[in-house]
This record gives C-alpha cells, sequence and structure tokens, in this order.
C-alpha cells in the first residue's frame, strides 16, 4: 500500500509538469509535450500582390552598385521605383541570408551545409494557403534537381532545396525549375504567387562582374516590367545577398534593395535601418500569409516604400 502511494504522488506531481510513459509498476521515462503552433498574426502593413518576384545577386555592397556606370539598367530601376539606402545583410557568408529571406532566421552559416532543415518556410505557408511558389535556378540540372552543386549553379543559393517539406514530397520539389522556364511561364501569365529568381555564379555578379550582371537583368526583367498581368499588381525586388567580404557593417554588409511595381513610390529613398529579416516581412505580408513565423512578430516589414 506504501508502495502505491509513493506512485500515485509521483503520478500527480509528474502530470503537472510533463507526459510521461509507465512500464510495469513503475515510472521510467519522461517525454516534454510538443510546443504549440505559433497562433501570432501579421497585421499587413503593405498592399497584397498577385505576383512577387525576388532576383538575387551576390556579394557586392551598396556603394560598388548604386550610381555605378557598369550597372545602369539596375540604376534605371532605381529610378523607376524605390531603394533602400540604409539596408543590411545578416550574416557572412551566403547561405544564412537566403535562409534569413525564406524563413526569417539564418538556420546556418556553413556554405558546405548537406543538412535538411525543418524550419518554416515560405513554401510552407504558401502550400498550406493553396497558394504557388516556385524558384527558378539558372543552371538546376533538371526539374526538381536536389542535389549539390553543378557547373555555375550553387546549391547554397537556393534555399528550397533544403527545406524538408521540399525534400520530403516530389510535387513540392517540382517547384524548383531551370531557370529557362520563367520566360514561358510570362508570356503564359503562368507567374506563381511568390516566384525566387537565382542567376548563375556568373550572371548573378559572384564569379563575374557587375557588368556581366546588369546585362543579364536587362535581358531577363525589362519583359516583366512591360508584361499588363504583373504589372497589375505585381512586385519586383532585387537585391544582393550579402554586401563584399570585407564589408562587415551590422553583420553583413551594406547593401541596395530596389523595388519596382504596383503602389511602389516612384523615386523614393528610404532611409530606415532594415536587414533581410524586414524584407522577409514584407513578403509574407504582401502574399497574404497572416500568421507570424520566423523572425519576431515585433519585426516590421519595409512599409514606407509602399503607397498604402
Amino acid at each position: 500500500m506504501a508502495m502505491k502511494r509513493i506512485q500515485g504522488l509521483v503520478i500527480r506531481l509528474l502530470k503537472s509538469i510533463s507526459v510521461f510513459v509507465i512500464v510495469g509498476p513503475l515510472f521510467v521515462s519522461c517525454i516534454a509535450p510538443p510546443a504549440l503552433a505559433s497562433t501570432t498574426t501579421e497585421t499587413a502593413s503593405v498592399p497584397r500582390y498577385d505576383h512577387i518576384v525576388l532576383v538575387m545577386l551576390e556579394n557586392r555592397s551598396y556603394n560598388q552598385v548604386v550610381g555605378s556606370k557598369s550597372m545602369p539598367y539596375l540604376n534605371s530601376l532605381i529610378k523607376q521605383g524605390a531603394l533602400a539606402t540604409n539596408y543590411y545583410a545578416n550574416v557572412h557568408p551566403s547561405i544564412g541570408n537566403y535562409f534569413m529571406l525564406t524563413t526569417g532566421k539564418v538556420v546556418t552559416r556553413n556554405d558546405t551545409y548537406t543538412g535538411t532543415s525543418t524550419a518554416d518556410n515560405i513554401a510552407r505557408e504558401l502550400t498550406a494557403l493553396g497558394k504557388s511558389w516556385k524558384s527558378y535556378d539558372e543552371g538546376l540540372p533538371y526539374v526538381g534537381y536536389l542535389g549539390g552543386n553543378s557547373h555555375r549553379y550553387l546549391k547554397r543559393h537556393n534555399p528550397f532545396a533544403y527545406f524538408s517539406d521540399v525534400r520530403s514530397h516530389t510535387t513540392e520539389a517540382a517547384k524548383m525549375v531551370p531557370f529557362t522556364q520563367f520566360a514561358s511561364d510570362l508570356v503564359a501569365n503562368a507567374l506563381p504567387d511568390f516566384s525566387l529568381i537565382v542567376p548563375d555564379a556568373c550572371n548573378d555578379a559572384h564569379d563575374c562582374g557587375t557588368l556581366v550582371a546588369d546585362a543579364w537583368l536587362k535581358k531577363n526583367l525589362a519583359p516583366l516590367l512591360k508584361n499588363s498581368d504583373f504589372m497589375k499588381s505585381g512586385l519586383l525586388v532585387i537585391t544582393f545577398d550579402e554586401g563584399k567580404m570585407s564589408d562587415k557593417a551590422h553583420g553583413g554588409g551594406h547593401d541596395p534593395v530596389i523595388m519596382v511595381g504596383t503602389d511602389v513610390k516612384a523615386g523614393y529613398k528610404s532611409t530606415t535601418f532594415y536587414q533581410h529579416q524586414n524584407l522577409f516581412k514584407t513578403f509574407i505580408q504582401g502574399l497574404g500569409i497572416t500568421r507570424s513565423f520566423g523572425a519576431p512578430s515585433s519585426t516590421s516589414a519595409m512599409s514606407d516604400v509602399f503607397r498604402f
């Protein structure tokens, strides 16, 4: 009887702090209850968009880009749209910044990372809402490719290739496509709600000069900005993952962000301090994702660049 009373007291105590497993007459192990999913919701401070297109360039700081004679097309877009002048990447090297822009977290700073990320992410949230996404990756060997680097395709520049949602579902993996599909989707007015465009390691200015990157932007983005379907409710965002490696300001260096599209203030220059988590918040609010995840709920979107 004494033993039963002791067991009863132990059980009542443990029920107040955990879920436990009993084998035979005695308690043998404890299992912490799973954390509840966040119920915090986003209050939109940016316009809702049918299409958001993010173009990622590489390893150039603000003063190498803005006003540069080697990037005349990009600078023409600055005049047409809005420019964030006080924007900084989070870390060096690349990979953590790509994760921040799609999960609201750095996840890893290891460019040779080969793991799988279970962090909540834009792909997961959009799929849950019945919305669409694609990653248009220049040099991707084939649709749904989950392998490592291939010639000028660098896996670390494609965060979707690490997400557990994508790696475990062929229908999700099939949303990672070679960049050649972008032009056909544009002509067919079939762009998804969210597009990540990743030029190869030459055209993104990583290995080649900014003149090469600028010519690539003009060739591939000019048709987008002439597309009437996109311009009805579309947002184009161009940024760099990080500044030059010697630029360590605020973690990842001083970067420009250029936005062009519906309800963007033309010719506007924002002086507000922003980082990638603020751009991430801009995406999730603009896409109609109402559940807050990743970056702290107190993180603001880049609302000052919009007429809203």
